[in-house]
């Protein structure tokens, strides 16, 4: 087993036991469904806006190419600069680089499941630059240390008395403070990181080919300032946000929406096309994109599972997602959770170490039926199992005794050797850590069905 799947099993059984824990998912769960039951009403045919998403995105993904072309040419147009980037070590040092060039000291960040990717804040801190999450829930994980818990709330496993504990041990806010003081707290204390900061750095939810647009969808504001503020504004996006047009985001925005938090349409949707011109008043003076790649090809050049890529990081599928309730989302030990974490981690960050993420779901199909772009999620998962048996990613005992048993099962007579006390003996020694310590191994009866009907029809 991996380090990865031995975390994960650790992780998984501390936390499936921890009853507050479950308590405190379970009740924001409950209220995000709530909501978009809410959320679905505005569709006359919810169902077709599904279809005609997935349309789009396989249009995208299959064009991926052309479109991420098209893309760049607009956008540098429009003076903004297009950077690529392979892995998240280059995408780092291409960051650092333009943030040395300007001599940044504090950077505003708002939230971005592709920054933490790449582990912006990380690589910012070792290069001696300050960098400052300015979304509330994203604000109070980095307060803690800790990595988002959930793609779109990812402060999702707290309680209010576990911010307002976590705040009374950061700057000594009573313990007794509302949600309402604590918000305004921050929002005092981010005004004047915006106003002093050197740049700011944003994700982006969708890139727009045909204008060179890259959209932010967000609930605060807080985005919007980190754009606004700073001389430069950093864009980091995986190349799988692209949509081929402007038109399309009456289709993605309120899906995004409906999906992610039941609302109609966020607060905040903002759309940038490159640096502040002469025109205007206030924006970027430099504007850069960052297109990541860090595995995605690896995906795209899967053609069963590339369909992953069409995900537009609502967290519907983790919030439907049996295991996720159960286990939440540290345990998981990657940046993304749920079933759309555990297609596509294992095509990011290798195989061997994160195939066990596969494996982690009770193929219920539930992620698949809340999908706002339809993607099949629960078939992906059985053919990332396909591939790590393809890969030999199994340890080689472990392929002998399914060799074995596969040569077994097509053979009845071979099936009816050994007796119930060999076949028992072999669960008993080889199956029985991997069937679980929860679990009551199954007995192998004395006679086969097949010896017994034999028997029977013989009397």
């Amino acid at each position: 087993m991996s380090g990865s799947s031995v975390r994960f099993l650790n992780d998984s059984e501390s936390r499936v036991f921890d009853k507050e824990h479950r308590r405190k998912l379970a009740f924001n769960i409950q209220q995000y469904d709530k909501k978009v039951v809410e959320g679905k009403h505005q569709y006359a045919d919810f169902d077709n806006a599904r279809q005609r998403a997935n349309f789009l995105k396989w249009r995208s993904i299959e064009q991926l190419d052309k479109h991420l072309i098209e893309f760049e040419a607009n956008f540098i147009k429009r003076g903004g600069k297009v950077i690529w980037a392979n892995d998240a070590e280059e995408a780092i040092t291409e960051i650092v680089k333009i943030l040395k060039g300007i001599n940044a000291k504090t950077v505003v960040k708002s939230k971005s499941m592709t920054t933490e990717e790449i582990h912006v804040n990380k690589g910012l801190e070792e290069a001696g630059i300050e960098s400052i999450e300015t979304d509330l829930g994203e604000f109070i994980v980095q307060l803690r240390d800790e990595p988002p818990y959930h793609i779109v709330t990812p402060a999702m496993h707290l309680s209010k008395e576990d911010v307002a504990k976590t705040f009374n041990e950061k700057y000594n806010l009573p313990l007794d403070y509302t949600p309402k003081q604590i918000t305004a707290f921050v929002r005092e204390r981010l005004r004047e990181k915006y106003q002093r900061a050197d740049a700011g750095i944003t994700g982006a939810n969708f890139l727009i080919a045909d204008t060179g647009s890259i959209c932010v969808t967000e609930n605060e504001g807080n985005a919007l300032m980190s754009i606004a503020f700073p001389k430069v504004h950093i864009a980091i996006a995986g190349i799988e946000k692209i949509i081929p047009s402007f038109t399309d985001l009456d289709l993605f925005w309120p899906l995004l929406a409906t999906h992610g938090t039941g609302q109609n349409i966020t607060v905040y949707n903002s759309i940038m096309s490159g640096p502040r011109t002469s025109e205007e008043s206030d924006g970027p003076e430099e504007m850069y994109v960052i297109l990541l790649d860090n595995g995605r090809t690896n995906l795209l050049a899967q053609p069963d599972q590339r369909q992953a890529l069409y995900c537009i990081r609502c967290g519907a599928c983790l919030n439907g997602c049996p295991i996720y309730k159960g286990v939440g989302g540290h345990a998981y030990g990657s940046t993304y959770s749920g079933p759309i974490g555990s297609i596509i981690t294992p095509h990011y960050s290798g195989m061997k170490e994160f195939k066990h993420l596969s494996y982690a779901s009770s193929l219920c199909g539930k992620c698949t039926e809340v999908c706002p772009v339809r993607i099949d999620l629960h078939k992906l998962l059985l053919f990332n199992r396909r591939d790590a048996v393809q890969q030999h990613t199994n340890p080689k005992p472990e392929r002998w005794i399914y060799t074995f048993w596969k040569k077994a099962m097509l053979s009845r007579r071979l099936m009816n050797q050994g007796g119930a006390k060999a076949k028992n003996f072999i669960l008993q020694n080889f199956f029985k850590k991997n069937w679980g310590d929860r679990r009551e191994l199954p007995h192998i009866a004395a006679r086969s069905f097949n010896e017994q009907w034999r028997r029977r029809k013989s009397r």
